[in-house]
């Protein structure tokens, strides 16, 4: 069993470092606050004005416990006790580092077979909620995991007094043997975006660090 956990986390290790190169400088330059008059963050129940509309960003992901690779740099978020999400809308940054919590589900299902929910098992859940309010109308939205070197970008269109939740479904990575069950613990591989339950196309120009393995 350990000489697997070796050989995954010298996987997964050699896979990031061939992934980081153009999506990660994407990330960082995505990171940068350019501009401050796009959104601002709200926490309380008011109805937006004349000519806003409100936001709500969901997103999650589930990690493996730290040290669970050995080979894992000692810099990795995983599992650690907070991950950060980046939102960038038309140029306003926001990179919020949310709180995890230890998510444990069965591994088997009732008939002892390995479970096909892709967050079976233990490991660390995280998850994001905020509400930003900004101008009605069409914004580009860039969305990133700079732990995981993925990214999405794509447009959306707000209508005037709205609320409205715009959600990240994770998909993660499928595990080949013994068959192809998707699994947390491969990692994050792409996220499914819908705004108020409407499915989202992500732009082709999109740099996607989380390929299927």
């Amino acid at each position: 069993m350990k000489k697997l956990t070796l050989y995954i986390g010298a996987v997964l290790l050699i896979s990031s470092l061939f992934g980081c190169g153009t999506t990660a400088k994407e990330i960082q330059e995505r990171s940068l606050v350019k501009r401050t008059d796009v959104f601002t963050e709200v926490s309380n129940g008011s109805v937006p004005p004349r000519g806003f509309a409100d936001l709500i960003i969901k997103a999650n992901i589930k990690t493996h416990l730290e040290g669970y690779y050995i080979l894992e740099s000692g810099e990795s978020q995983h599992g650690r006790q907070k991950y950060p999400f980046l939102v960038n809308i038309c140029g306003q940054a926001a990179l919020w580092e949310v709180g995890g919590f230890k998510d444990v589900k069965p591994a088997y299902d009732a008939n002892g077979k390995t479970s096909r929910d892709p967050e079976a098992g233990e490991g660390v859940k995280y998850v994001l909620e905020k509400k930003v309010r900004l101008a009605a109308g069409t914004h580009r939205v860039y969305f990133g995991l700079p732990e995981d070197k993925y990214v999405a970008e794509f447009e959306i269109t707000l209508k005037n007094g709205e609320a409205i939740t715009l959600e990240f479904k994770p998909i993660y990575r499928t595990k080949r043997i013994p068959t192809r069950i998707p699994t947390f613990l491969k990692g994050i591989n792409k996220y499914e975006v819908s705004l108020d339950g409407k499915p989202v196309a992500i732009s082709a120009e999109s740099l996607n660090g989380g390929k299927e393995e």
